[in-house]
């Protein structure tokens, strides 16, 4: 890991005045932080104000907090020497469904906590054009700004407490989230990021006080939001390019982010591609009859015997299925198609296994648990319903895939390594995305899941002081493509909307297996 933080406690043992040495308190700390910087640093003047009664009373053996600000170095404290003072930072996943947050230890670059949160704007709406809507009615966006707010700062409090701090011991937050996300964190109308010509109000935010929002934690913090880069491409996705390295590599490598929105970015370190479209929403709790998020009892696994049609499943932890994540129903489709309870079309085939299709709200259904089996009595089941989303979704993320590599006139051959970012990458098996048409047929051994690269990402700006220059290179040579102006994008759609595509040439291995069962 680099390591060079965005903040520093400093030990100063400092000469005392006398008549040969008459320098003022400002002017004897600035030195020494000098040398020790390499840089003089800022010394406001609520800083100076302290120092008559703190640097005589020390013996002038005192400790500064100094951090890594707009301009350069910046003092935050001194205090007398011999106390708890360490240097403290945030980091933040800013996501639509669910906030992570990271407590980082600056002095050593541990994350010595990890607090995750469910999103609280939730219930004005699953997806992100639902919520800039409601921010577009009377004290909409108040509201949302509002509800976000008080999370950081419960789950500030939370966090510092469960290791015997304060929320005034954290002095740089970092937080990566999408354009909307970013906008409504900070009170910024969004009202124009899904109108033509999708204009953000800021996509390059300059570092703020995290008390200008009403954050509390140390009043000279800072906090830094990773940069947007188009409407649907934001500070998260530029934050998981960072925990990739795909920009510093010579092979071609693409990242895809999986949420409400799919995000894509191509390239290498000459050039950099990127596009977002919605793709994920099928994945997302809320969506499907019985989805969930990554959380103990979401089945995220599942097989079934094509011979016998047994079924059997994985949770997360162990525990009793309440319902099925992201992963677990592309596992789930996957199965079904292999074992002929789903045809290309996506239509379940009912007569193939009459025990577990059954109809459940006036449509059929496959019962993935029954009640007997499920933590809270129900059934878990995938309706005919959420296969028709499902597939519109898999359908417009491989569309996207295709759309962004043809624009730089390439293949997925060509493609060195498929980074999969989010929860969904820390589950998603790729053999069974391929198998229904979500992801490219390319050999698996190139498929890497990142888990929480925008965390990876926020964590890296608190703990390597040149990530913020990075991330401004990086969107200095980045081309977005505008997948909302892009005929191609949905005359490609339809070839998709099957499984695993009406163009078998496109999955070579998933053919070859259908053909080797249907011999069996």
């Amino acid at each position: 890991m680099r390591f060079d933080p965005v903040a520093r406690a400093i030990a100063l043992d400092l000469p005392g005045p006398s008549l040969s040495d008459n320098r003022s308190h400002e002017s004897r700390v600035r030195a020494a932080l000098e040398s020790e910087l390499g840089q003089p640093p800022l010394l406001p003047l609520e800083i100076c104000r302290v120092l008559p009664g703190v640097l005589p009373s020390s013996g002038y053996k005192v400790q500064a907090l100094v951090l890594d600000g707009p301009c350069g170095w910046e003092t935050a404290r001194v205090s007398a020497a011999g106390g708890s003072l360490r240097p403290y930072g945030l980091a933040v996943d800013l996501g639509s469904t669910t906030v992570v947050f990271y407590l980082v230890d600056l002095g050593s670059g541990e994350v010595i906590s990890t607090l995750s949160k469910s999103n609280p704007q939730r219930v004005h709406g699953e997806d992100i054009l639902e919520r800039i809507l409601f921010a577009g009615q009377d004290n909409g966006l108040e509201t949302l700004q509002s509800e976000v707010i008080g999370l950081f700062n419960s789950s500030v409090r939370e966090i510092t407490a469960g290791q015997g701090m304060r929320p005034e011991d954290i002095s740089f937050i970092a937080m990566a989230g999408n354009t909307t996300m970013c906008h409504l964190f900070l009170g910024l109308d969004p009202g124009n990021i899904c109108r033509e010509p999708y204009i953000p109000v800021v996509n390059r935010f300059d570092l703020i006080r995290p008390g200008e929002i009403g954050i509390n934690v140390h009043p000279r913090a800072w906090l830094y939001c990773f940069p947007n880069i188009g409407s649907y491409f934001g500070g998260d996705l530029l934050a998981g390019i960072l925990a990739s390295g795909m920009h510093l590599r010579e092979e071609i490598s693409m990242l895809v982010d999986v949420g409400t929105n799919a995000e894509v970015v191509l390239g290498n370190r000459d050039w950099l591609v990127a596009c977002a479209g919605a793709a994920g929403p099928a994945l997302e709790e809320g969506i499907l009859s019985c989805g969930m998020s990554a959380r103990p009892g979401a089945i995220d696994r599942v097989e079934i015997d094509r011979n016998n049609l047994d079924v059997t499943f994985h949770t997360i932890d162990g525990k009793a299925p309440e319902g099925l994540c992201g992963s677990g129903i592309i596992d789930l489709l996957a199965a079904m198609f292999v074992a002929g309870l789903v045809d290309p079309t996506g239509k379940l085939v009912a007569d193939r296994d009459r025990g577990r299709m059954q109809q459940v709200n006036g449509e059929w259904a496959y019962i993935v648990a029954g009640p007997h089996e499920t933590g809270h009595g129900k059934p878990v089941y995938v309706s005919q319903s959420d296969i028709k989303n499902l597939i519109r979704s898999k359908g417009a993320m491989y569309t996207i895939l295709n759309v962004v590599i043809q624009s730089v006139g390439i293949g997925f051959e060509d493609i060195g390594k498929f980074y999969v970012a989010g929860a969904f990458g820390n589950y998603i098996d790729p053999k069974k995305a391929v198998i229904i048409g979500m992801l490219p047929d390319v050999p698996l051994e190139r498929f890497e899941g990142l888990g929480n690269a925008a965390g990876t990402g926020a964590i890296e700006a608190l703990v390597w002081r040149k990530t913020r220059k990075e991330a401004e290179k990086i969107c200095d040579r980045i081309t977005y493509l505008e997948m909302n102006v892009r005929g191609d994008f949905m005359n490609q759609l339809t070839g998709a909307l099957f499984l695993p595509h009406t163009d078998l040439a496109r999955f070579p291995s998933v053919d070859e297996m259908m053909k080797q069962q249907a011999r069996i």
